[in-house]
């Protein structure tokens, strides 16, 4: 399989890892990222805690969505203005980065800052919440991300590798990964790979009714294209990447939906 070697940046760039976490997953990602990139790393932390507790933190975060408000933040210790790119960390909450990054964003200036989201998930939302930091920061650069299912902590080291590699934050070598072949019918051997990766998952994914296949040095991967309900009970289509690793007794996965 074809490598790619990437180098980074001739000039300096200071760069911090700037997270909240409310359960560990996103402190897991947060500091597997400071580890593989040497920079410096803080939380943002709120004056009044969510609980970590899954219901409660749904509720809170619906009361202060409905009034407009955000949770006041405890003064951070790093000043951002000294650096040049902020690997931004956030849970996934309804779809968007979690509340307490709201408020962060509204604090801070981030005009001129490059920034690279990273988030934690049950089942996606990096690219809706790169779309809203887009809208809320006009003024700064914000890049590709990287996000894991808080399910599948496990692979965040070896994922964040390549993401850090192929997007020259890092020095570094990584095989080229394969273009998924053209969406084809799901067979009944393809739908049997998708049950056993989301039929287990609290909600309904929905059925699956073409995919694309590639395979790499690591894994057999699916790009299933899906119908299903939207929260308003409309029929929606989206995407669910799922793989399959080659090592003995290893389960198919889904790595992310994408709505």
């Amino acid at each position: 399989m074809a490598m790619m070697t990437c180098m980074t940046a001739g000039y300096a760039q200071k760069e911090l890892v700037l997270y909240y976490s409310e359960t560990g997953s996103t402190k897991a990602v947060a500091e597997e990222l400071q580890k593989q990139l040497d920079a410096d790393i803080e939380a943002i932390e709120c004056v009044n805690p969510y609980s970590g507790n899954f219901q409660e933190t749904i509720q809170r975060n619906q009361r202060e969505r409905e009034k407009g408000e955000t949770p006041a933040l405890k003064p951070l210790k790093t000043n951002v203005a000294d650096y040049n790119v902020i690997f931004l960390g956030y849970p996934i909450w309804g779809g968007v980065y979690a509340s307490p990054i709201a408020s962060l964003l509204k604090e801070q200036d981030f005009a001129g800052k490059t920034i690279v989201p990273f988030c934690t998930f049950g089942s996606g939302g990096l690219n809706t919440s790169t779309e809203a930091l887009k809208q809320a920061l006009p003024k700064a650069t914000i890049m590709n991300g990287y996000g894991v299912r808080a399910a599948r902590i496990a692979a965040a080291e070896k994922e964040l590798n390549r993401f850090l590699i192929e997007n020259t934050y890092k020095q570094g070598t990584v095989s080229l990964l394969p273009d998924y072949s053209e969406q084809q019918p799901v067979t009944e051997a393809d739908k049997a790979i998708f049950d056993a990766a989301c039929s287990s998952y609290q909600f309904p994914l929905g059925t699956p009714e073409t995919v694309g296949k590639r395979t790499t040095d690591d894994s057999d991967d699916y790009k299933f294209i899906v119908k299903s309900r939207g929260f308003d009970g409309k029929e929606a289509t989206s995407t669910i990447y799922v793989t399959v690793g080659k090592a003995e007794g290893a389960k198919p996965e889904f790595t992310e939906v994408v709505r």
